[in-house]
């Protein structure tokens, strides 16, 4: 089984608690943290890893202070401006993934020209996945399947694929959890079956290029088994 790392996925963690131990506003660790998701896309670039997926925002962050909610979404509007014609200029093609319907029309209206923009390009794919859980993932899969199948037909796993945001993408080889925390918090639910995992006693924002080689060296010299 090839061991090249094609699709890594990244849980970026601990924004906050960073600003908070560096006696900071919460909204200073989620700046810094978007300034590395810019460092991460280019080490990704410089590793030949075509595929890039980013944990940005889940369904339950919508629960954390308002403050902070809108700070995010206006951070997510900024970025959509500012970064995403640099990211095209680099042939990466760019996918949201979530139920975008509960964000507000001027992301939503962002979102869709980033991905009109760089529909075609073919040089790497950055997915951001944005109000996402994995459990609605597999809801909005079902309900899907649902509209297009006979209610005696049975489901399968291809049908389940087929449906997901990501459609036919395929499944991470490597996802990475920053923070300390050992959880995947729903992310990628179905995809992650087989996937490597590696957690690391970093924030976010202090996530560096040695911690990313050293993701990488860790990836390929695990042995993967696609079974039990």
């Amino acid at each position: 089984m090839s061991k090249k790392l094609q699709h890594l996925a990244i849980i970026m963690d601990g924004n906050r608690r960073w600003a908070k131990e560096k006696g900071l506003a919460s909204y200073k660790g989620h700046q810094a943290g978007r300034e590395n998701v810019k460092k991460v896309i280019e080490w990704c670039q410089q590793s030949d890893i075509k595929i890039l997926t980013l944990y940005a925002f889940s369904a339950e962050n919508w629960q954390r202070p308002k403050r902070e909610v809108d700070f995010l979404m206006k951070s997510f509007c900024q970025a959509f401006r500012q970064e995403i014609k640099e990211l095209n200029k680099e042939n990466i093609k760019i996918n949201v993934f979530g139920r975008l319907s509960d964000l507000s029309n001027e992301l939503q209206k962002l979102i869709k020209q980033a991905t009109d923009l760089t529909k075609d390009n073919t040089q790497g794919i950055l997915n951001l996945c944005i109000n996402y859980s994995g459990r609605l993932e597999l809801v909005d899969a079902f309900n899907s399947i649902k509209k297009q199948k006979a209610s005696d037909q049975d489901i399968n796993e291809e049908d389940i694929k087929h449906h997901l945001y990501g459609k036919d993408m395929p499944e991470p080889d490597l996802i990475i959890r920053t923070s300390g925390e050992k959880r995947l918090s729903g992310f990628l639910l179905w995809q992650a079956a087989y996937s490597e995992l590696l957690f690391i006693d970093k924030y976010w924002p202090d996530f560096s290029k040695d911690d990313f080689d050293s993701a990488v060296d860790c990836f390929h010299q695990r042995k993967r088994r696609f079974g039990c």
